[in-house]
């Protein structure tokens, strides 16, 4: 098991290598002086040079290359050319709101996908079934850009139940977490109905409806754990979509998340804090792809022989 987790850790190395590599690249091939965009484009060429010189963007590439990684190894991601903090300061007090935000919408979408999946494998082809069906399909049309106005338009200004925006209580977090997490329910559903569906049909299960066993522990604690491998799956691979959601969702309703935080980074050119935004949601990405290795070895223990 040990030795399992050490070389799932050790294939992670290049992958975190790339991302920082091609973070690094990506910013430097974008159009525009940042410099330029700091001072005004009628600043003096003197002043121009001693910032460049400043924030270091005056030296070759590869030595700049080499000191953003010893920065990123330190901790240290440069100045913010715009909030004059530090980087790793604005990301470290965004950050948890995102965290939070796209945890919340997880939670969401687990909660209704596992049950009406379930349901829709249990009842195939009945009503329930096709009407399960259509409203995911309904929900897998709807974009976080749609669906978060009608949600501000229909409970905070005609009900009056809930926050229009901000952040700070849980009631301001219920409609950015259903946002981002009904599509994502609406993946999860199908997925879930897709891999129970094959599972019910195995051989152990009719053996555990053979001896007795109540319908309940058979679908939940024998068929529902060992379908929950492609859904794990794509947990991990939509986490990095709900990240990039957070950006859209995070606007729509002034959350003060790090995607947020990003689309100002880039509105006013900010060098380095474009660079650190991208290079956190991407290093979580990373880590999450990491997690959902290490869960499949919970869900299904054959994977730890």
């Amino acid at each position: 098991m040990l030795r399992y987790l050490a070389l799932r850790a050790l294939y992670t190395l290049p992958v975190v290598w790339l991302v920082v590599s091609l973070v690094f690249l990506l910013i430097h091939l974008v159009p525009g002086d940042p410099i330029l965009q700091m001072l005004g484009e009628g600043a003096p060429a003197a002043d121009i040079q001693a910032t460049r010189h400043l924030y270091g963007l005056d030296i070759p590439l590869r030595q700049q290359y080499f000191h953003y990684w010893s920065g990123v190894l330190h901790g240290n991601l440069g100045p913010s050319l715009r909030f004059n903090q530090s980087v790793t300061k604005l990301i470290s007090q965004r950050y948890p709101y995102t965290l939070q935000l796209t945890l919340a919408a997880l939670l969401v979408a687990v909660l209704l996908s596992i049950p009406a999946g379930v349901r829709s494998a249990r009842r195939r082809n009945r009503w329930d079934d096709r009407l399960l069906s259509i409203v995911s399909l309904f929900g897998l049309s709807f974009p976080n850009f749609a669906l978060g106005p009608i949600l501000i338009l229909l409970f905070s200004i005609k009900l009056g139940w809930l926050p229009v925006s901000g952040a700070g209580t849980f009631a301001h977090l219920i409609l950015p977490a259903i946002t981002m997490g009904g599509a994502l329910a609406a993946i999860l559903t199908r997925m879930v109905r897709t891999s129970m569906l094959e599972e019910l049909g195995q051989d152990y299960i009719r053996t555990a409806r053979a001896k007795g066993l109540p319908e309940r522990t058979v679908v939940y604690r024998h068929a529902l754990r060992n379908a929950m491998i492609p859904v794990i799956t794509v947990l991990g691979l939509q986490f990095g979509a709900l990240l990039a959601g957070a950006i859209v969702t995070e606007t729509i309703f002034s959350w003060p998340g790090i995607g947020r935080l990003t689309i100002q980074a880039i509105g006013n050119r900010d060098y380095y804090l474009v660079q650190g935004c991208i290079l956190a949601i991407g290093l979580t990405y990373v880590a999450v792809n990491l997690l959902t290795d290490l869960l499949y070895t919970v869900v299904n223990p054959r994977i730890r022989q």
